[in-house]
């Protein structure tokens, strides 16, 4: 695998785990450190799920705002517009995308852009002592990374207007409440839970899966008649696929089946 210098990534089985790994900076998402996870997620080497979580105490506290010069993702509006639009929002579009599922495991803080990295998951898994938070209010910025988009749609308007505006720590359990996140569990749990359910993604039917995922974003940004397309589309390709035809004779055998992902 690719050595890199902020992230780690390691195969588990058929699972893609990726730890983001400044644990002294909170895992502040310096520009490198999504230059790098963007590196990791193109080259999934073979991976029909990803894992992704972060090292020590925190999932991610947001953008490296003590980064410095050119580096700097706050150097100005302009810089950040630019570090937006290369590096930021493309890593986050690249993990809603994947054709492979995804679960972010979620320890401690998961701020700003973190927040985005974490919730463009499938599945986001949080330790009790994790959280979720926008501060950009208190900075005199707005939320970015499709911030605005993932949680108007996961929470309702009034919810999302209430982490943005007001810029407050939502706790795991009322995460969990809210529909925001899939579920919360003990921290000392965490990683172990999230890998038997990315695990158990990984012999899914990986075809059927990217489709269900193509087809979840086609909904929530389309019409009726384009995800009736998208599902239409979906059923064709994953009915040509092997594992459709191991599906079937499984079940007509009365046994489990065994999904080769193609």
């Amino acid at each position: 695998m690719t050595e890199y210098r902020t992230i780690i990534t390691e195969r588990r089985g058929d699972v893609l785990v990726v730890t983001l790994n400044r644990p002294e900076r909170l895992n502040a998402a310096s520009l490198d450190l999504a230059q790098e996870l963007g590196g990791a997620l193109y080259d999934l080497q073979g991976a029909r799920a990803v894992l992704l979580t972060g090292a020590g105490r925190a999932f991610c506290s947001g953008a490296d705002l003590q980064a410095r010069g050119e580096r700097s993702a706050v150097a100005g509006g302009d810089a950040s517009h630019h570090a937006l639009m290369n590096v930021y929002n493309p890593v986050v579009s690249q993990l809603l995308r994947l054709p492979v599922p995804v679960v972010t495991a979620v320890n401690g803080a998961a701020a700003g852009i973190g927040c985005s990295i974490a919730l463009a998951g499938d599945f986001v898994l949080a330790g009790r002592s994790a959280y979720f938070l926008q501060a950009f209010v208190n900075i005199g910025l707005v939320p970015d990374g499709g911030s605005s988009w993932l949680l108007a749609r996961a929470i309702g308007r009034a919810r999302a207007t209430q982490m943005v505006m007001l810029g407050e720590r939502i706790g795991a359990d009322q995460a969990a409440d809210w529909g925001l996140i899939y579920r919360t569990v003990d921290d000392a749990a965490l990683m172990d839970e999230a890998l038997a359910l990315a695990t158990r993604l990984a012999a899914g039917p990986t075809v059927a899966l990217a489709a269900m995922r193509r087809n979840l974003m086609t909904a929530l940004d389309g019409s009726f008649d384009e995800t009736l397309r998208a599902e239409a589309e979906g059923q064709r390709t994953a009915g040509n696929s092997h594992d459709a035809r191991e599906g079937t004779a499984s079940f007509a055998e009365k046994r489990k089946p065994v999904f080769k992902g193609a």
